[in-house]
């Protein structure tokens, strides 16, 4: 259907799959709080919000918000506070030392993880952040035939999107429980969380000041 336009838009969409970001080290940090059901459910949560920016994106209002000031404005603050929101909630964990006498406890036995949160998690980071809404505004259409349906060409595309980032962030889910599993749970779990709440504060502050 797509032709030299969909093998060119496979290699443009790996190559911005496996560039670490946002959405990689929430995968990873919900991996190191709940384990590998919690980092696929909040991957699944993720890649749905591409049919959204898609959607968006097809119908024309990732223009309207772009050319619109204070609707980009306030899509950029709702992102960013949400940013800031959770690397608080990281950087509390990071720093909690409820749980150190148990380290050697087995991590399946800890409180299982909503996951619903886990979706939640997911889905409001990438429909938040605007940087998604601008490059599927700016990309996505380049790599649509206008001869064809532009809502269903989008969405096949963002379908792709949607394969290739779950079967990344679900591996490094993988990878994060088995390092885990490994003897250093307790200290891989603080250590993730510190670093994706310090990354997650102050990517929510640069967007909110860009």
């Amino acid at each position: 259907m797509f032709s030299e336009l969909f093998w060119a838009y496979l290699v443009a969409i790996t190559l911005l799959t496996v560039t670490p970001g946002v959405d990689t080290l929430l995968v990873m940090r919900n991996t190191g709080r709940g384990g590998l059901k919690d980092g696929c459910v909040t991957s699944v949560g993720i890649c749905s919000g591409l049919f959204i920016h898609a959607s968006l994106s097809a119908l024309g209002i990732s223009i309207l918000l772009v050319e619109t000031a204070w609707a980009f404005s306030a899509l950029k603050w709702a992102g960013a506070c949400y940013l800031v929101w959770l690397g608080i909630g990281s950087l509390r964990r990071a720093i909690k030392r409820g749980d150190e006498p148990r380290a050697v406890e087995s991590p399946v036995a800890r409180r299982p993880v909503s996951r619903w949160l886990s979706f939640r998690e997911g889905l409001l980071s990438n429909v938040l952040n605007p940087k998604t809404a601008l490059f599927y505004m700016a990309l996505l259409p380049q790599f649509v035939d206008p001869s064809g349906n532009a809502f269903q060409q989008s969405l096949i595309l963002a379908g792709v999107h949607f394969l290739l980032a779950m079967f990344w962030q679900c591996g490094l889910a993988w990878v994060v429980v088995r390092f885990r599993g490994l003897g250093a749970s307790v200290r891989l779990k603080r250590a993730l969380n510190a670093l994706t709440g310090g990354f997650f504060v102050a990517m929510g502050a640069k967007l909110a000041t860009n």
